[in-house]
């Protein structure tokens, strides 16, 4: 019997199909979601770049306005707040996500 170029090439992807399911490693909890400590991490981040952001601001109009430290604390304080908002909004789309894989979930079973 001569195998024809189509039962050869059903036969070739066959074999490329379950190697390439053999190649992929299994998906580990840590590559779908980001650990405790990442957020936490990225949460202290935001909140010390909103800070710096707010000292520089105000630093900056200090010494060019020479108006003493006045303008740094309100930037220093405007930059702390900006600062906990992004905290809040990154923690609400934490939550959000969580909430949506958690209803996945409950919609599978």
């Amino acid at each position: 019997m001569a195998e024809t170029d189509e039962d050869r090439m059903r036969a070739l992807e066959a074999r490329s199909a379950a190697a390439k399911s053999r190649a992929e490693p299994p998906r580990k909890h840590m590559d779908e979601h980001y650990s405790q400590a990442q957020l936490a991490w990225r949460m202290v981040i935001e909140l010390v770049a909103g800070v710096a952001i707010g000292f520089g601001i105000g630093y900056g109009l200090d010494w060019l306005l020479n108006t003493g430290p006045w303008l740094m604390i309100v930037f220093l304080m405007l930059g702390f707040i900006a600062g906990v908002k992004t905290m809040v909004r990154s923690a609400k789309e934490v939550q959000e996500a969580a909430e949506v894989r958690e209803k996945g979930t409950e919609d599978g079973n």
